[in-house]
């Protein structure tokens, strides 16, 4: 069984089920699809919470983002399984990871808060992950 760590302001759309997956980066083991996962918040601290019970792995796929500071929204490209999304896409994506703007308001920072789903994720991206260009792998749990 594999933990993965949330920021607190992801918990309640992870209990919700309208969060039903994760980006992760490449380390020696992730999840496999059909075995449970644990969802924690405060993981490795004295705050550590189990969000839901252990849901089941669905899938793990190669994901690429690339982010860009010349452009407002922050995310310019998004591939899934070597599928890119269209920019619709991409918003609706963001809005299923957890950023959609009035879903976060007075639980997360202000400053990570943007117009669209898509910028906010630009902003989260920005502030968690060095360069311009990420590759890891998106696990869910859920219905996507």
């Amino acid at each position: 069984m594999v933990a993965y760590g949330f920021k607190k302001f992801f918990a309640p759309q992870i209990e919700d089920g309208t969060k039903t997956h994760t980006i992760r980066g490449h380390r020696r083991r992730h999840a496999h699809p059909g075995e449970p996962v644990q969802l924690f918040t405060g993981l490795r601290t004295r705050h550590c919470r189990k969000i839901i019970d252990d849901p089941i792995c669905r899938h793990v796929r190669p994901i690429v983002i690339m982010s860009s500071d010349l452009i407002d929204v922050g995310i310019a490209y998004i591939e899934i399984a070597g599928m890119p999304l269209r920019r619709d896409e991409i918003e609706a994506f963001a809005i299923s990871d957890g950023f959609a703007p009035d879903r976060l308001q007075g639980i997360a920072p202000a400053a990570l808060i943007g117009t669209s789903a898509r910028e906010t994720m630009g902003r989260f991206w920005r502030a968690n992950n060095p360069g311009s260009r990420f590759e890891g792998v998106i696990i869910s749990w859920g219905g996507d």
